[in-house]
């Protein structure tokens, strides 16, 4: 018997590991084992030199980790996180969905992305929903009044922009575990799906609806959602139409649990009341329990130190689309977060080791500090997640040349990858040659008086280009023009005016 099985597989251990490979001897093996396979080992692998692939190692937990790094705030059933531990053998499918209410995510979208990925990372499948049907009902949790109605065309622009911005984030954030799998080369594998719920629910009638859903939904339990109580509270109320909406979404987790595999469903903490309204609704209609069972999984809102709500900047959201915020801003707005939030968001919004974050805490305390050094560490990692190499090369680029005193040369390419970020004017050219500094300052919008301009020239605080003028008589001469085409004024670090020359 012994000799029988040895023929069929291949043993190898090594420390607390057990490595089966399973061998088909030919009709004319013999009993023993020949010389002739072409086994390798080494000091730490064992490897098949005719099977190529694999198999992923299991990583540590990612319920573990999310916890570790204030990614968890609540977790419908604490059996998952043991289920979440087998990568290997039945790794899990998880879905966030995202409502096409613009056709860029925004900041706030950024912990669904970067906690798909972490189950990723952690060997699992992901799926990322776009809510093409739900967004036309429009979901109430959060909001004081209902949302704006918005037509097909927009809905469908939106869906395809949102789509296009998960397809990049998620198939460029590589897993890891997978990496010698993705053979496409562009980081897109079989672990990112992106699905529109508007391709089950545009069949669907209203007795279907009620027939199929609405018969299983208890009114009570559903008035009880604190998305629901808040609003019927107020003095706007609900329409039957966001009533609903918990439902829809319900449904959802029903037809991806069904048809795609999908056991898991996350979302942010607002999201609790629709995440277990599907939950109930499985468990009601197809009575599983179990091994079969499905969980929901909430993250903490992106909350500043002060409570109040991190995403938003003086000239509105910040988006994570490159057609809607420039790379350069984007990394802009991390690195000028406080050093209250700095280390919070570098464990919640990057994926740097928690060893290294706490490394960088360490070093905040000390005297030699160099300041804002976490916040650049932030916004660099932020930066590559949503905009990629290229996208911070881009921002870097720009932050350097445009810093003030700064010795690297400007040219007009530079220039022109900030323009939709600051102020610009368009001047003549004959309006611009000849002119003095303080006045020009005045006529691009710089400054509102001339006495203001020569105060901060006196100060040291007024650049041509980059560059610290230090006398009040400096005229524009043709070789400060940029090429022959723009001009960057400069008061003190932040405001700019670029002037174009028509």
């Amino acid at each position: 018997m012994a000799t029988n099985f040895a023929s069929r597989s291949i043993f190898f251990s090594h420390s607390t590991k057990l490595f089966i490979f399973p061998f088909k001897p030919s009709s004319s093996s013999s009993s023993h084992l020949p010389y002739s396979i072409p086994l390798r080992f080494t000091r730490t692998t064992c490897t098949l030199q005719q099977q190529q692939q694999q198999q992923p190692q299991t990583t540590r937990n990612v319920i573990g980790i999310l916890e570790e790094r204030g990614l968890l705030d609540s977790i419908t059933n604490d059996s998952l996180r043991t289920i979440s531990s087998n990568t290997i053998n039945a790794p899990l499918k998880v879905y966030c969905g995202f409502d096409p209410t613009a056709e860029s995510l925004h900041l706030g979208n950024l912990l669904g992305l970067i906690v798909l990925s972490w189950f990723r990372r952690s060997g699992h499948n992901v799926v990322a929903l776009i809510g093409g049907a739900t967004a036309r009902v429009g979901d109430p949790s959060g909001k004081s009044l209902e949302r704006p109605e918005l037509d097909v065309e927009t809905l469908e622009r939106n869906s395809a922009g949102i789509e296009n911005t998960i397809r990049t984030i998620l198939g460029r954030a590589q897993n890891p575990n997978l990496e010698e799998f993705n053979v496409n080369g562009n980081g897109n594998d079989s672990s990112v799906v992106v699905l529109n719920n508007y391709d089950w629910w545009k069949e669907f009638s209203l007795l279907d609806f009620l027939k199929r859903v609405g018969k299983y939904a208890r009114v009570g339990s559903m008035m009880a959602k604190e998305s629901v109580r808040k609003r019927l509270d107020s003095e706007q109320g609900m329409s039957y139409t966001e009533f609903t909406y918990q439902l829809l979404q319900g449904y959802d987790f029903l037809h991806l649990f069904q048809n795609e595999g999908v056991s898991v469903q996350i979302g942010g903490s607002d999201q609790w009341g629709n995440i277990t309204a599907g939950t109930d609704l499985i468990r009601k209609i197809l009575q599983v329990e179990g091994a079969t069972a499905t969980y929901g999984l909430t993250f903490p809102l992106l909350l500043k130190s002060d409570g109040t709500k991190f995403g938003k900047s003086e000239d509105g959201a910040i988006w994570l689309s490159p057609s809607y915020l420039s790379p350069y801003k984007f990394y802009q707005y991390f690195f000028s977060v406080p050093d209250a939030d700095v280390i919070r968001f570098l464990k919640i919004l990057t994926f740097l080791d928690i060893e290294e974050i706490v490394k960088l805490e360490e070093e905040m305390k000390k005297p030699g500090y160099v300041p804002n050094t976490a916040q650049r560490r932030l916004a660099e990692e932020v930066t590559r997640f949503v905009h990629g190499e290229d996208g911070l090369s881009e921002a870097l680029r720009a932050t350097e040349a445009l810093r003030p005193g700064s010795e690297t040369k400007l040219d007009w390419k530079t220039i022109e990858g900030i323009a939709e970020d600051v102020p610009s004017c368009s001047l003549a050219y004959d309006d611009v040659l000849n002119q003095s500094l303080v006045d020009l300052s005045v006529s691009s919008g710089l400054f509102d008086s001339k006495s203001a301009a020569r105060r901060l020239l006196k100060q040291g605080g007024l650049y041509l280009n980059n560059s610290r003028v230090d006398g009040e008589n400096k005229k524009i001469e043709a070789a400060d023009i940029v090429d022959g085409k723009v001009l960057l004024l400069s008061a003190g670090k932040k405001n700019k005016v670029l002037v174009r020359i028509a």
